[in-house]
């Protein structure tokens, strides 16, 4: 009997002393190695939806005050599609190895470019002529004019969102930013169509350039969007 005894308690003992020395490597890892989380992985991760472009490939859906479906833009790796409420396609947005803007319509016939430069856009026709510029001021306002310089809307920010006026400060639309969701609204207030999809609202804000065809608005959208504005 007391040999059992006295097993038992060298075990205990070999037990208690195994679970120390686990204790005391564990304490004695260098700082890198614990807790570590693998790379690129942050603890917690909080995004606005319509500030940022995360998933370039992610499907904008436009949606009318209603719910119906308005038209889309569905993003690819190179480029977009502009469709249709019934998912019918409208255009093609390409780009190329340069970072310029292809747009074709459904017939692959070419409608204009986009291109990107130092904070301005330039929307060229079918023969390469420049016809608009959207450009980023100094004081974060944008401003779209014609290819004599003409000015034809600004974009202005406030606490409620965005605002596009004339150039004689006549409102033309809002962009409304509430709940994840952003939305287009005329001059009384009424809602034009709005996304919940991942898209800045400057990128938005094009679709209430109306001097634009939506061909280019959609090419203007996205290009604006790949740099968040």
């Amino acid at each position: 009997m007391k040999k059992i005894i006295i097993q038992g308690l060298i075990f205990s003992i070999l037990i208690l002393s195994s679970v120390s020395c686990s204790n005391n490597q564990a304490n004695n890892l260098p700082p890198n190695q614990v807790n570590t989380l693998p790379p690129n992985i942050n603890e917690t991760v909080a995004a606005t939806p319509v500030n940022n472009v995360i998933d370039k490939t992610e499907k904008i859906k436009f949606k009318t005050e209603g719910g119906a479906d308005l038209f889309a833009i569905k993003q690819r790796t190179d480029g977009a599609k502009l469709v249709d409420g019934k998912d019918e396609e409208l255009a093609r947005i390409k780009t190329d190895d340069s970072g310029k803007i292809k747009i074709k319509n459904a017939q692959d016939k070419v409608l204009g470019y986009i291109i990107n430069a130092d904070g301005s856009w330039t929307i060229q026709d079918a023969e390469k002529k420049d016809i608009y510029f959207l450009k980023r001021n100094s004081d974060n306002t944008y401003q779209l004019e014609d290819n004599t310089k003409k000015q034809l809307y600004q974009i202005t920010t406030n606490k409620a969102g965005l605002e596009i006026t004339t150039p004689d400060k006549k409102l033309v639309y809002q962009v409304r930013i509430k709940e994840g969701k952003i939305s287009l609204k005329n001059a009384s207030g009424g809602t034009v169509f709005s996304t919940k999809s991942n898209m800045s609202p400057i990128a938005f804000a094009c679709f209430g350039l109306d001097s634009l065809t939506r061909e280019q608005q959609a090419a203007l959208a996205y290009a604006v969007n790949l740099t968040g504005g």
